[in-house]
């Protein structure tokens, strides 16, 4: 193929157009204008995609079948399970808490599973699976919400916490959920860019490659990656179809400055009564008390846990915090249309998205507490009104970072042309990197 010919990508972060081409082992295709990754290279095929995937799925069920610790209390054994956690949080009456744990927790990582094992099967035997276009915009909204990882250490805080109370020790669970954990962050570098370039390798996808005429721009398609052609002159919200997967395209986000706002303007409230009102409740023989993010920090760090207690720390308190100031500096300096430190911004931008569901960590550790604790008469444990107010913050966050548009901020320092992607891990640079294409 010549390098006319070569198929576009978009840099989604400086909507920088490059012309993609084969990577060597270790490397790294590289923005030149923003920094970030465009892609990297994988040896793995779609057969090795598929059994990670198919592993992925035996061992959730694993995971989920059995008990991820069990505590004993003067001979009574309390074991617990992720859909325990769930069911008995449900049944003290915390609704809210029980949804958003379940759905994180369970089931959007399970309907994540399916979705690549109905994709990459016909994939692999060089077929186009059925529903293959939304099946991959599921796919594009179903990853940012899967937190396994959030969970695994979530039982491991929990554990830590109920040690100095009782006899606490690992189930397989556990260790199950430490495997499932690995192969999802494997799997998490098949966006649905990726799976879509490897249908085009295969022959099942076709590819398209635009040229920008007078008074047209090009833009990429936040599904498939389809570079296409709109016209210049059209409003930059106006809504349009890929060419490819028939995906919703806007040139920009529409209205991503007042979303963004107002989505963090909500999480600012409710990260008041996060912070202020109990996240957990223990009742026992010995008294009733109560127990704020802080309280349970400083709980651990005077056990002597210090190393959870600043895990919970970082991830209960800092991240929460340092999301809503990034977001608010970011907002900031695009509404004063500064255009400095533009690539210190980009990182800063990366950084909100990549730290976004870690705050989820104090909601299951509650949760999974009240599995563990659920002692009838002599203890019980359950989640306070601070736990679903600080779920609603570590959504609304999220979702603030999602609607906010950093190409806005690249678009007052200017255009770029279709440029050649620099190369990391390469020896000697491919001539011309990162430098336009005549």
């Amino acid at each position: 193929m010549t390098a006319d010919r070569q198929p576009l990508i978009e840099c989604e972060h400086c909507a920088s157009i490059y012309r993609r081409h084969q990577l060597e082992p270790g490397e790294t295709a590289n923005c030149a204008r923003c920094g970030a990754i465009l892609w990297r290279y994988s040896g793995l095929t779609l057969s090795n995609w598929l059994a990670l995937a198919i592993a992925a799925l035996i061992i959730f069920g694993v995971a989920n079948a059995y008990p991820v610790a069990s505590m004993s209390v003067q001979g009574m054994t309390q074991q617990a399970s992720l859909l325990d956690a769930i069911s008995i949080t449900w049944r003290q009456g915390h609704w809210v808490v029980a949804v958003m744990t379940g759905m994180a927790g369970f089931v959007l990582p399970l309907l994540q599973l399916s979705v690549l094992l109905w994709v990459l099967g016909p994939l692999s035997q060089g077929r186009e699976p059925v529903g293959f276009r939304p099946a991959m915009r599921l796919l594009g909204f179903l990853r940012p919400w899967c937190m396994v990882p959030v969970f695994l250490l979530g039982v491991l805080v929990a554990v830590v916490k109920l040690a100095g109370m009782a006899a606490v020790s690992p189930g397989i669970g556990l260790g199950a959920f430490g495997v499932l954990t690995i192969l999802l962050t494997m799997l998490g570098r098949l966006s649905p860019h990726v799976v879509w370039r490897y249908a085009e390798s295969v022959g099942v996808a076709p590819v398209h490659v635009p040229e920008a005429g007078p008074g047209q721009i090009l833009t990429g398609c936040h599904v498939c990656g389809q570079v296409q052609a709109l016209a210049r002159e059209a409003d930059p919200e106006a809504e349009h179809h890929c060419v490819r997967c028939d995906a919703l395209v806007h040139y920009r986000k529409p209205d991503h400055v007042a979303r963004t706002w107002a989505l963090l303007l909500a999480a600012v409230v409710f990260y008041i009564p996060a912070n202020v009102l109990p996240v957990m409740k223990v009742s026992s023989v010995l008294g009733d008390s109560a127990h704020t993010i802080l309280g349970g920090v400083v709980e651990l760090w005077e056990m002597g846990s210090w190393d959870i207690a600043l895990i919970v720390f970082i991830a209960s308190v800092a991240v929460p915090l340092t999301k809503l100031l990034a977001l608010i500096l970011l907002l900031l300096t695009e509404q004063w249309r500064s255009t400095t430190n533009l690539r210190p911004r980009t990182r800063l931008y990366q950084m909100v998205e990549f730290i976004g569901q870690w705050s989820m960590l104090d909601v299951f550790v509650v949760i999974l507490l009240a599995a563990l604790a659920d002692f009838q008469g002599l203890m019980e444990i359950s989640a306070g009104a601070g736990a679903a107010a600080f779920g609603v913050v570590v959504i609304l966050t999220m979702l603030s970072a999602m609607s906010f548009d950093l190409r806005r901020s690249w678009d007052l320092e200017g255009q770029s042309e279709i440029e050649s992607a620099p190369v990391e891990g390469r020896r000697q640079p491919a001539p011309g990197a990162g430098q336009e294409i005549s």
